[in-house]
């Protein structure tokens, strides 16, 4: 069952990568604030749909959560954002290869103090050493000239 998800996340960061460079263009032809609202209005209209027809949670349960768990929507608007502007400077790749080091390294730290209610993973050398080595294929990424 663990390869499932495994396969589920590859499946999601195939979509980010096509999310990067379609989202790009958008917002090379209607402007980065403003391809980042289209794009989140779509995405809003299909999960709408989704609640309607699949949902079986609790949405009015959303007064009793903590109100900084509200925040996710607010980080994936800046995310959007920040990949409609950054894409069609620096390529998709380079793109994706920063935010995919910066999720690892807020990923280790939110894993080794258990933070936001998640389990503690401390970090060890190799770890450690896995970060250093994404933030040097950065580098390469980016300094390929």
């Amino acid at each position: 069952m663990k390869w499932l998800f495994s396969f589920f996340a590859l499946l999601g960061g195939i979509a980010i990568g096509l999310q990067a460079v379609i989202n790009g263009g958008l917002g090379k032809k209607v402007g980065a604030v403003e391809g980042a609202f289209i794009s989140f209005v779509i995405g809003t209209l299909a999960l709408f749909f989704v609640v309607i027809f699949f949902g079986k949670g609790n949405i009015s349960a959303v007064s009793n959560v903590p109100k900084w768990q509200l925040v996710g929507g607010l980080l994936g608007a800046l995310y959007v954002f920040i990949m409609v502007l950054v894409v069609p400077k620096i390529g998709v790749a380079p793109a994706l290869i920063t935010v995919i080091a910066g999720q690892l390294l807020i990923g280790a730290v939110i894993d080794h103090f258990g933070l936001f209610g998640g389990i503690k993973m401390p970090l060890d050398f190799k770890k450690i050493l896995a970060i250093f080595m994404l933030f040097g294929s950065i580098l390469l990424f980016h300094f390929n000239k």
